[in-house]
């Protein structure tokens, strides 16, 4: 950290579903009314609305005085401008984790947990009542972290995606794509597929997980602190002109995947994001592989 520059806590959230409701219907009547006509009660949304802003209270007190602070919503987060002293809060689901990885560069990130008993807290790990005494420890480097890859895709042009769950490249509707995949064990095959997800540690207990758990391959998937990455094809179909032999495999450190696209539009996104993506043309290739950046993630 910087001796002449306080550090600064960068909080980062997600607008609840109470705000988005209020926002699309105007009021909480017609919130309410909207939530009664699919049989829910608008109690239930505004109690998690109420633990989302208790937490946020919560984090906003325990940072000290004389700190800088910052707040981010995920939409925003493409056009925030994070700092190398910054320690990053995150008060929400386990992927908004996921949603800020992208944009940091080693930044120690503390995830909370606002609904212990609705969240897994796989990445968000911490209830708001301990960031007052783990943020001094974060500044000091006594707090336990690990380090979490994340996946890399690179277009032939020199654009680049980064995931810390998983990156799926495919048609953007899920529908019929076309490729030529190609192994780091050098191997190729045609496919006509529902895409590709090439998954980390970290995205082994999210889409990849339930890919492989189909497929029983759940004990081939990399641990959370892996430096390996899982790849995935979903739904290849046999055919005269393609085939459905090479579907799933891992890619060690420096290792890669490569997609080349056979069809007029392809598209790349990471974690679910969907309108932050890479867009393929016919004949375009990317790669995937594992990223030189990796989330500091804290730990208890």
């Amino acid at each position: 950290m910087s001796a002449t520059l306080a550090p600064r806590v960068v909080v980062v959230s997600r607008r609840s579903e109470l705000d988005e409701l209020l926002g699309r219907h105007g009021t909480r009547a017609a919130a309410a009314y909207f939530l009664k006509e699919r049989g829910r009660e608008i109690a239930e949304v505004e109690t998690r609305h109420a633990a989302q802003e208790a937490a946020l209270a919560t984090v906003s007190a325990a940072v000290p005085a004389d700190w800088r602070r910052g707040h981010v919503h995920r939409d925003d987060l493409s056009r925030f401008l994070f700092a190398a002293e910054d320690i990053v809060v995150t008060v929400g689901q386990d992927g908004l984790v996921a949603n800020v990885a992208k944009y940091l560069a080693g930044q120690p990130v503390l995830g909370v947990n606002p609904e212990p008993d609705r969240n897994p807290g796989v990445l968000a790990r911490f209830a708001a009542r301990e960031v007052g005494k783990l943020l001094p420890a974060v500044l000091a480097g006594r707090a336990a972290t690990q380090s979490r890859a994340m996946a890399v895709a690179t277009l032939d042009d020199g654009q680049q995606l980064a995931g810390l769950n998983e990156i799926y490249v495919g048609h953007q509707t899920h529908q019929s794509s076309r490729y030529v995949i190609a192994t780091a064990q050098g191997e190729q095959e045609r496919h006509s597929s529902s895409g590709v997800l090439v998954g980390t540690g970290t995205g082994a207990t999210g889409w990849c997980g339930s890919v492989a758990l189909m497929r029983d391959l759940a004990a081939t998937l990399p641990g959370p602190d892996a430096s390996e990455l899982c790849w995935f094809v979903r739904e290849a179909w046999p055919s005269p002109a393609t085939g459905a032999r090479l579907t799933a495999g891992r890619l060690g450190p420096g290792q890669r995947l490569t997609l080349t696209s056979e069809s007029e539009r392809l598209v790349a996104f990471a974690d679910g994001v969907e309108a932050d993506h890479l867009v393929m043309a016919w004949g375009q290739r990317i790669t995937i592989a594992t990223g030189t950046r990796h989330l500091t993630l804290v730990t208890p």
